[in-house]
């Protein structure tokens, strides 16, 4: 499970960050609140994972969001309870489920899960939250982002036109969850994480929408670092879902940013139980694409990396835990 590991100066303490597609979104407003409160078994499950790894901060995905926080509320309190105390929260509203009242996918309807800003059947469904021994301070929220004012970005076209229509594509947002920068602010210092949750590039037609928006998605932070990186120590952190050698989708945009001169690619391994998977891979779909690394971990060069790793909280598990321990620098 150990990748990397370098001298630990002895008046320094190591920061452990870990990255988790949780898979506990519900299908409905409401229901994942419910479910912590009554102690679902998938809820306790991933109490239990986080518990094992102990991190100092942690990026969830997949977990529903709602206006006064209280799925997220309920959570940290339940991991508090059992002594992983991470006090500090940072879940703004994301794109998923969030209604525009237009035919985004151009099918002719209005009103379904593929209209909102980000797919979802509700608002909120599958959003981002992070969880923080130290306190959070937002630099951007960049969930806002127009797909359309992403320098070279390649919008859906049909019959040599804007698809569905420049009009309508001037509102489609980029994220399809979000796209973040916030700070942490460490006993250490401040650590900037850049944090997004990307689309599928699957099932958006003939047009190729969907393949098209989630490479821009990642796309999007290979411009940000190339026009205004972090002044701060960084980590770009999050869910590409795009595999840089197998699977559907613009393959060689995730390679691109994976080879970009201000990031370490730590490429931490661990074979999902009962499988023969590649161990590099970070969630397992057995009766969709197969296995697929999708879920990233990158710390800019500045930042000395003590140890990384892969976590697969049981044979159920669809994606895996990625988390590593940093050292900031002097």
């Amino acid at each position: 499970m150990l990748l990397l590991a370098t001298a630990l100066p002895c008046a320094a303490e190591p920061l452990r960050l870990a990255l988790w597609h949780t898979g506990l979104g519900r299908d409905g407003p409401g229901l994942l609140l419910r479910d912590i409160r009554r102690g679902a078994a998938d809820v306790l499950a991933a109490r239990d994972a986080l518990l094992g790894l102990a991190p100092d901060a942690v990026l969830l995905l997949d977990i529903d969001h709602d206006r006064d926080a209280l799925a997220l509320s309920a959570f940290a309190a339940l991991l508090a309870e059992a002594g992983l105390a991470l006090p500090h929260t940072y879940a703004p509203r994301p794109n998923s489920g969030l209604a525009t009242g237009l035919d985004l996918d151009g099918n002719g309807r209005r009103g379904e899960a593929d209209d909102a800003q980000g797919w979802g059947r509700f608002a909120g469904a599958g959003g981002m939250a992070l969880l923080s021994r130290w306190p959070i301070r937002e630099d951007h929220d960049f969930t806002d982002f127009l797909w359309q004012d992403l320098p070279g970005t390649q919008l859906p076209m049909r019959d040599g036109q804007l698809f569905p229509s420049p009009g309508i594509l001037a509102r489609q947002r980029l994220s399809s969850t979000g796209h973040w920068q916030v700070r942490l602010n460490t006993p250490q210092g401040p650590l900037t994480l850049l944090a997004w949750h990307a689309g599928p590039p699957l099932f958006g037609g003939p047009h190729d929408r969907n393949a098209l928006r989630n490479a821009a998605e990642t796309a999007f932070w290979r411009w940000r670092l190339d026009t205004a990186p972090p002044e701060t120590p960084f980590v770009l952190i999050g869910d590409a879902n795009l595999d840089p050698g197998a699977g559907a989708g613009n393959r060689a945009e995730i390679a691109a940013l994976l080879a970009h001169p201000l990031l370490q690619d730590l490429a931490p391994q661990a074979t999902p139980p009962g499988t023969d998977t590649p161990p590099t891979a970070t969630a397992h779909w057995p009766d969709g694409p197969g296995a697929l690394r999708v879920d990233y971990l990158l710390p800019d060069r500045r930042l000395t990396v003590l140890q990384s790793g892969l976590v697969w909280p049981g044979p159920e598990a669809t994606h895996a835990i990625l988390w590593a321990d940093l050292l900031m620098p002097d």
